[in-house]
């Protein structure tokens, strides 16, 4: 299939529009598509064969002349696109802009949002998360924009405390663990065993696997 263009997004976008009853016009000035229906303010089209930045950085410009502009893409196939969508929504809705699709098989739009005042929806639950993480991590053991993979979270740092207690003791009780460590959810760290560190020796009491033993190796000595 050949390579959209901008141009093959014209029809469908203004049949869309004429459909509303609006008079649609192209290329006036800068903006791609124009359209007016009686007195009411202009609505600005720009079309774009994908998502870029350019798009936005264009659809941003022509707010300085309409508060009512859109983006048009194709409507691409998959969980690619569909992500791509996804995350342009939540940037369109943030710049106040509307996002109509295209699929140029047989020209079906939709409309996936109108142009509007971003009003942003706090999360209550990740605020609360993350505070929580702010509260519990000691010190500032990572550097911004480092890989996911090897952040060191207060988890980890707490499972680093028990490990080396561990390695200082041997075998011990979760509740006398959790004491020595000031880690409060000792036990509960030890049984999840998220990172192969331990070993139940029997109920309540655990030690350190081999594995966690190697990891409490490369923990400096408090």
């Amino acid at each position: 299939m050949a390579k959209p263009k901008e141009t093959d997004l014209y029809p469908p976008v203004k049949k869309l529009l004429e459909d509303q009853g609006y008079e649609v016009k192209s290329e006036i000035g800068a903006a791609d598509v124009v359209a007016m229906r009686g007195d009411e303010p202009p609505v600005i089209v720009e079309l774009k064969a994908g998502f870029s930045l350019s798009l936005f950085h264009q659809a941003i410009d022509r707010l300085a002349i309409a508060d009512t502009v859109y983006v048009a893409v194709p409507r691409g196939k998959g969980r690619l696109f569909l992500s791509s969508l996804k995350s342009n929504l939540k940037l369109c809705r943030r710049l106040g802009l509307g996002l109509i699709t295209v699929r140029l098989e047989d020209g079906f739009t939709e409309i996936h949002l109108d142009p509007g005042p971003y009003v942003p929806r706090r999360n209550k639950a990740k605020s609360a998360r993350l505070l929580r993480e702010f509260a519990r991590r000691v010190g500032d053991p990572n550097q911004g924009g480092m890989n996911r993979a090897t952040i060191v979270t207060a988890y980890r740092q707490d499972a680093m405390r028990i490990a080396a207690h561990l390695r200082e003791i041997g075998p011990a009780k979760a509740s006398d663990i959790a004491k020595a460590t000031a880690v409060a959810r000792a036990r509960a760290i030890m049984a999840d065993d998220h990172y192969g560190w331990f070993e139940r020796v029997e109920r309540g009491i655990y030690k350190l696997s081999p594995k966690g033993e190697a990891a409490a190796d490369e923990i400096p000595a408090s």
